[in-house]
C-alpha cells in the first residue's frame, strides 16, 4: 500500500492545495493531509481550525486522512509509515524553495518527494494573498473551497 503525504501550513487551504491533494490520491492508496505548524507563530486559523477546513474541503475523497505535526517532518514520515512527500509548485521561487528541504530530507531518511506542477488556474494563488484580497474586500470565489471562503468571510469581514 503506497502512502503519500501533503505538507503545508494550511492557513487557510487553497482551490490549489486542494487540485494537487485530489491528484495525489488518485496516485497514491492513502494521502495524508499534514498540517504542520510552529507554535511560535500564530496564523489566522488556529491548527484544530485548519484541520476541520481541510477536512470538510477534503470529504470526497476517502482515501485522504488529515493531521497536524509540530516537529521534524521526517519524523512522522518515519512513525506514519509514508513513502512519499508530495509538494505543488507554482513558479521557480517555490522550486528553489523546497529542493534543499527535498533533499534534506532524503538525505536523513531516503524519503522522496514528488513534485506536481499547480494547475495554471491557481498559479498565482497563495493562502496569504487570499487572505489579503478578502480582507479589502476582493472576491476569491473559486480560489479557496466553498468553506474556506465562508470562514474567510466570517473572520475578515
Amino acid at each position: 500500500m503506497t502512502h503519500a503525504c501533503c505538507p503545508g501550513s494550511y492557513d487557510p487551504m487553497t482551490s490549489g492545495h486542494l487540485d494537487i491533494v485530489d491528484r495525489a490520491s488518485r496516485q497514491f492508496d492513502r494521502v495524508t493531509v499534514l498540517v504542520t505548524h510552529n507554535p511560535n507563530k500564530q496564523g489566522m486559523f488556529n491548527v484544530d481550525e485548519r484541520i476541520a477546513l481541510i477536512e470538510e474541503c477534503t470529504a470526497h475523497l476517502n482515501n485522504v486522512e488529515v493531521d497536524s505535526w509540530s516537529e521534524l517532518l521526517v519524523n512522522y514520515t518515519s512513525e506514519h509509515d509514508i513513502s512519499c512527500l508530495v509538494k505543488g509548485l507554482r513558479s521557480a521561487a517555490d522550486y528553489e524553495y523546497e529542493v534543499p528541504m527535498a533533499q534534506m530530507n532524503r538525505r536523513m531518511t531516503g524519503i522522496e518527494t514528488l513534485f506536481m506542477e499547480a494547475d495554471p488556474r491557481y498559479g498565482h494563488v497563495s493562502s496569504t494573498l487570499m487572505k489579503e484580497v478578502v480582507r479589502y474586500g476582493g472576491s476569491v470565489e473559486g480560489l479557496v473551497p466553498a468553506p474556506v471562503l465562508r470562514a474567510l468571510q466570517r473572520r475578515l469581514t
